[in-house]
């Protein structure tokens, strides 16, 4: 099968007439991939391309801090689910399934970047499994998915060893050979006490590896209360001594919200001094992460989409915003700062998820821009309306 091919991709030289941020009308010129400059509406050169946005709200480009791009059966036909409701259920429902599939392979993940490309996500880091049943052939898939988009959307890859590090034979080894992979810019790891019965073992092997390659680490962490609580503290504590300082993400870590508030502060206060980030895609089953002690804290986190229409669930649309909007609703935010700060959190504020140091509309940064017809950002998260118009590194990657 032929994958979906990328859009066109035409450079763009200006945006006129849109809102950034839901502020004033402005021109938005550009050239070589960034933003030039930020000028009154009507005085941006002409150029060979241009757009006229005819007064739609401008955001940064969507960032997707947790993505699985090489598992979804997204452009096959329904896939009913046939496994357990466990996360062990899952990973066995998956391993048995996938190659019947065709997944991990370069048209799957076409068709998921796609879709995150037209719900107007330009920059994405995604776990890519790494096991003894797929070796390296899902990042090579991804790899080359992405490599259609020539730059304009920013991959980053995590190798993700899906079915546990300790239990299954050359899994590290597998690691270490993802690592050196130029693309590959972390691995991961997956319920060490849980999944690997070891959670001394697993963290001490994942921290040791990325200290040795220099890569970061992203580990999957849902065990609960306790102990999640204490394998966070684990993966603290070994940062600080491996020197990981700022390279180290927690993704899910439901047990931030599960412990009680003495302990939650002081763990909090433990991650932020040596960097450790989370991500979340807000389940709705499960307490929220709490965002006024992660800002107090200084704890960054950002959104991610997880597995969409995947051999875990059948659920997911590819739109982080809806992610961010899924976050506020559960987590019962309505003040205009609040709603403000998590639209904050799915594009600005996630820039250190993908290695940015700026992401947003100023003079200078990468020219990443999403257009909806929304009011102000507040509008565009709680509608969600289409996206009109999808630039990445300069390039239309998708028109309404």
């Amino acid at each position: 099968m032929t994958p979906l091919p990328p859009p066109a991709m035409l450079d763009i030289t200006s945006l006129r007439r849109v809102r950034p941020w839901g502020g004033d009308l402005v021109d938005i010129a550009m050239a070589d991939g960034k933003i030039t400059g930020i000028i009154p509406a009507g005085t941006a050169p002409i150029g060979v391309r241009e757009f006229d946005g005819r007064g739609l709200l401008a955001l940064p480009g969507i960032v997707n801090a947790h993505a699985h791009v090489d598992k979804s059966w997204w452009g096959l036909p329904w896939q009913s689910y046939g496994g357990e409701a466990s996360t062990e259920g899952r990973i066995r429902h998956e391993r048995s399934e996938r190659d019947r599939l065709g997944i991990p392979s370069l048209e799957r993940s076409a068709h998921v970047l796609r879709e995150f490309v037209r719900h107007g996500t330009t920059a994405i880091r995604t776990h890519v499994d790494v096991d003894g049943g797929v070796g390296l052939r899902g990042i090579e898939a991804v790899e080359e998915a992405a490599a259609a988009y020539e730059g304009a959307l920013d991959v980053r890859i995590v190798a993700f060893p899906q079915d546990g590090v300790l239990r299954r034979p050359g899994v590290l080894d597998l690691l270490r050979e993802a690592a050196a992979r130029p693309g590959v810019e972390g691995i991961g790891g997956l319920d060490p006490a849980t999944i690997d019965r070891d959670p001394v073992g697993q963290i001490d092997a994942i921290t040791a590896l990325a200290a040795d390659t220099g890569v970061g680490i992203d580990i999957h962490l849902h065990d609960p209360t306790d102990l999640g609580a204490f394998q966070i503290e684990l993966l603290v504590d070994r940062a600080a001594r491996l020197g990981l300082q700022g390279r180290v993400n927690i993704a899910h870590g439901f047990a931030v919200a599960q412990i009680e508030p003495a302990r939650r502060r002081d763990l909090l206060a433990a991650m932020a001094e040596v960097g450790v980030t989370m991500t979340t895609v807000a389940p709705l089953r499960l307490p929220q992460l709490p965002l006024a002690e992660l800002d107090e804290a200084g704890v960054r986190f950002a959104f991610g989409t997880d597995g969409i229409r995947d051999l875990w669930s059948p659920y997911g649309t590819g739109d982080t915003l809806g992610i961010a909007w899924q976050y506020a609703r559960a987590a019962g935010l309505v003040r205009d700062d609040d709603l403000l700060r998590v639209v904050q959190l799915a594009t600005t504020d996630a820039a250190w998820s993908v290695g940015r140091e700026t992401h947003d509309l100023i003079e200078g940064a990468r020219a990443d821009i999403v257009l909806l017809d929304a009011e102000n950002p507040l509008d565009a998260l709680v509608r969600l309306p289409e996206r009109m118009l999808v630039v990445g590194g300069g390039r239309v990657l998708h028109v309404a």
